[in-house]
């Protein structure tokens, strides 16, 4: 799956669940998920969750939370604030 420019550095799809991971060069990078649990995702929309170092950072500039309720376009655009970060 590719969101924008980006490509996932881990992907997973299996019954039903979908998860990407994605990694930039600043140490932060971003988990994304759809799956009937998901904020959105039994709409069909994606939930973010921003990454430092591998694990899931609450404290950025970005959210304080995750993201969820995000289309493809939204994911791209989200990803871009991550990786300038």
């Amino acid at each position: 799956m590719k969101f924008g420019k980006y490509l996932p550095q881990v992907s997973r799809s299996d019954w039903g669940n979908e998860r990407y991971i994605f990694q930039f060069e600043n140490g932060y990078g971003a988990s994304v998920i759809r799956n009937h649990l998901s904020y959105g995702g039994p709409e069909g929309f994606y939930e973010l969750a921003v990454l430092k170092d591998g694990k899931i950072n609450y404290r950025t500039p970005i959210t304080n939370d995750v993201i969820g309720w995000l289309d493809k376009n939204d994911v791209a655009d989200t990803l871009k604030q991550i990786e300038e970060l």
